[in-house]
């Protein structure tokens, strides 16, 4: 097997620096696009011989040294009973918005029966690639806005104003997501997975303090409940440059970063954990004279590469042009 990612992740020395890129299974690739006219995407994430398709194109045609589960963070709220759309060029949208305690109380308790699609996905790729398997959920901060909100957002008002009105329930609601989580990941890792990353979209958007106060401990103890499970464990999030130190405060083996933030001070702020990122997206649609530019700047700013894995600063664009990726993997690659 191919276990550079693993080791690197474990902060131990490679060969070559791990390449692996968010959003990599699905959006640019022609198999995926090509299911996408047929399915649906809870469809494809629900239906294991096509969700390890999915899982397993950029394996194939990227040559990236880790494969992500493809699925959906709204699939743990299709869990607990939440009745969800995901609607074309916006998203996901909620049926019923969460509003008060009662709504909360409605949630079901997680059982990964719900989701044994999964597990069978997962096994599938471990029985048919030679690279790693990470799986990964939405954070709890993430899920709390989508069900708050009841769609994408740009402002998350509704979510602060439930954070900063309702803090009781607030915490009851961070508490119940958390439970959620865990189990979810450790169903993951039961099945074969063998890392698992924890995935903010929003949480840059709140103000340090917040975060040390209202979804930090969430966070802590979601880590500390999946040490046990011995795989490596991956805290991301967007636009954490403001709160990084507080971000890094867990027990996990891999802090991700967004492009917001320079490596070289990303790697002062969480120490000896291993490092991963943090390309912004957006190079990846400029010419490659450009790309080779950036990659080169991002690597000498790291300085060291013990204990680092090449990744973007969040998911690959879906305008992005397939071979442009495949170049810059074989890029890193040979660096």
């Amino acid at each position: 097997m191919n276990d550079l990612f693993l080791r690197a992740a474990r902060g131990e020395k490679t060969e070559r620096i791990p390449v692996w890129l968010m959003r990599q299974a699905g959006r640019t690739l022609p198999g995926y696009k090509k299911l996408r006219e047929k399915y649906g995407v809870l469809e494809l994430a629900q239906t294991p011989e096509l969700a390890a398709q999915v899982s397993s194109e950029p394996i194939e045609r990227l040559g990236v040294d880790a494969a992500i589960l493809f699925a959906d963070i709204m699939l743990l709220p299709l869990a607990l009973g939440v009745k969800l759309e995901i609607v074309d060029s916006i998203g996901p949208v909620i049926e019923s918005p969460l509003e008060n305690k009662a709504d909360i109380e409605r949630l079901l308790p997680f059982k990964k029966n719900q989701v044994q699609y999964l597990g069978e996905t997962i096994r599938l790729l471990r029985s048919q690639l030679e690279v790693p398997v990470i799986g990964f959920s939405g954070a709890p901060f993430t899920l709390a806005s989508y069900l708050i909100e009841g769609k994408p957002t740009r402002d998350w008002a509704r979510t602060k104003q439930f954070m900063f009105d309702q803090p009781e329930n607030w915490d009851l609601l961070m508490r119940t997501l958390s439970d959620a989580v865990i189990e979810y990941l450790s169903s993951q890792i039961q099945a074969g997975a063998q890392a698992v990353q924890l995935f903010y979209s929003w949480v840059g958007c709140l103000a340090p303090a917040t975060y040390r106060k209202q979804v930090l401990p969430h966070v802590q103890r979601i880590f500390s409940a999946l040490k046990e499970r011995k795989v490596p464990r991956i805290h991301f999030g967007t636009d954490t440059g403001a709160m990084l130190e507080d971000f890094a405060d867990v027990d996990c083996e891999v802090i991700g970063v967004d492009w917001r933030i320079e490596l070289s001070k990303a790697r002062e702020i969480v120490g000896k954990k291993t490092l991963q990122g943090n390309l912004d997206p957006s190079v990846l649609l400029c010419d490659w004279g450009v790309v080779e530019k950036k990659v080169d700047e991002m690597l000498e700013n790291l300085g060291n590469r013990k204990g680092y894995i090449f990744n973007l600063g969040h998911g690959v664009n879906p305008k992005t042009d397939d071979s442009q990726i495949k170049r810059l993997v074989d890029y890193v690659h040979a660096q």
